[in-house]
């Protein structure tokens, strides 16, 4: 966010609150705007910047709703708050519905008003900090952003960045829904080749004995079931860019045939001896340790230098924690139609302390879940899944220390990435895991 005094704007025809609110806001370094008449606030809004809004719901001749709609139109940067008495929570309610981003109930004191102010801030921030990252690294491709502020994901890119517009080999790395895909789609949209076609191909997902028809065509005839000439995905690519996803899964006898692709730009249909020349960018993905595959001789050497020219390594969600709340407010964003809805504090702390063994993928998930479960414009504990809410503390006072044992090692178990994982979170043994589960009958 650029350099300046960061500003909030009040408005209720009630003078003793305005005049509180006020003093308070001033105290903390605010740029405060007080505004006791409602119908004045769009003169307010076309000369000033405003970063955080307090509107009571229940004022005449406009309604705080029609207030909200107000800067919602013509300042939609700007967060607001409603404040509400007790009984007009439900309008409240309806109020964050409409875009509003949480509400402040009557009566406060002023600890009660800076801990929400606080939290309020946060959340403009986080908000702000999304929309300048998305402009920054402008979207790969309709719909999706790169996400994030730790420093080596940024190292990352910027180093996708720079070898972008070449035609070197790239390989990511990362676990599944780290965003490989996202940053191949960033790499061929800033290449020279942003017009050609970006086509992916998951390794994993055709079986082995159609891989090579598919990446490389067929001739009629050449198999049961070719009835007709038909064009590899690298020759549909050509001149662009081909993602192979999964790499570790092809066969010795793909592999092969890809180095030469990679070697010679050159190829032949299933069935056909006529070779043909293709210009393609190859930027290969995996979930798996290449260079354990490749000890195992699973995985060719010279496939595997060629393939490593550029090597891009994607964090796990669960090492770059101050990513969380980030992706949080980018993907209610993108999953609420502008609609944002409120997180709990408890739903809050669950979701940044959770593991997130599926990565962005799995967090998006359990949004999209709970965003539709949300019908009041608040995301509760009770909208997230069981496994989720599960971390959300007992009394361990009132439980046994078997309870305690037990409930720890089937929450690892269930945020574990494996057994041999689960294992080594809990600092013991394969056998003794084993041996606490039958226990337990995990």
């Amino acid at each position: 966010m650029e350099d300046r005094r960061r500003s909030v704007l009040v408005v209720d025809d009630e003078k003793n609150i305005l005049k509180t609110m006020g003093i308070f806001f001033e105290s903390q370094g605010y740029d405060t705007h007080l505004c006791a008449r409602p119908q004045e606030v769009l003169e307010v809004l076309q000369h000033h910047r405003m970063d955080l809004a307090f509107v009571d719901l229940m004022m005449t001749p406009m309604s705080g709703i029609e207030v909200l709609e107000e800067i919602r139109q013509h300042s939609p940067e700007t967060t607001v708050v409603m404040i509400t008495a007790h009984g007009s929570i439900e309008t409240a309610v309806e109020a964050i519905k409409k875009g509003a981003y949480h509400y402040l109930p009557k009566p406060f004191d002023m600890q009660e008003l800076q801990l929400f102010t606080e939290k309020v801030w946060e959340h403009h921030q986080l908000a702000q900090e999304v929309k300048e990252l998305r402009e920054r690294l402008p979207s790969p491709g309709a719909g999706v952003q790169i996400i994030t502020r730790n420093r080596e994901m940024l190292k990352q890119i910027d180093l996708a960045a720079r070898i972008a517009d070449s035609n070197i080999s790239v390989l990511l790395e990362g676990e599944s829904g780290t965003g490989k895909e996202l940053l191949a789609q960033f790499i061929h949209r800033k290449s020279g080749r942003p017009d050609k076609p970006f086509i992916k191909i998951n390794c994993a997902a055709i079986p082995e004995q159609l891989l090579e028809s598919e990446l490389f065509g067929h001739v009629r005839g050449s198999f049961t079931g070719a009835t007709k000439d038909r064009q590899g995905r690298f020759e549909i690519a050509n001149g662009g860019t081909v993602f192979l996803d999964e790499i570790a899964e092809l066969s010795p006898a793909i592999q092969a045939k890809l180095l030469r692709v990679l070697q010679s730009r050159e190829f032949e249909r299933v069935g056909e001896s006529v070779t043909r020349k293709v210009d393609v960018r190859v930027i290969a993905a995996t979930n798996k340790n290449l260079d354990e595959a490749l000890k195992e001789g699973v995985f060719r050497e010279d496939l595997f230098y060629r393939l490593n020219a550029v090597r891009i390594k994607l964090l796990p969600l669960r090492e770059r924690p101050e990513d969380i709340p980030l992706l949080i407010e980018h993907c209610l964003a993108k999953l609420s139609n502008g609609k944002l809805p409120a997180l709990s504090d408890e739903a809050q702390r669950i979701l940044r302390q959770h593991r997130w063994n599926g990565n962005v993928r799995e967090l998006e998930n359990v949004l999209e879940r709970a965003t539709l479960l949300a019908t009041e414009g608040t995301i509760q504990l009770n909208h997230l899944p069981e496994e989720l809410r599960e971390m959300s503390e007992p009394s361990l006072l009132a439980l046994s220390l078997e309870e305690i044992e037990k409930t720890h090692i089937r929450r690892v178990l269930q945020n574990a990435k494996d057994y041999e994982d689960a294992a080594k979170i809990l600092g013991i043994d394969r056998a003794t895991l084993w041996k606490k589960r039958k226990k337990y009958n995990l």
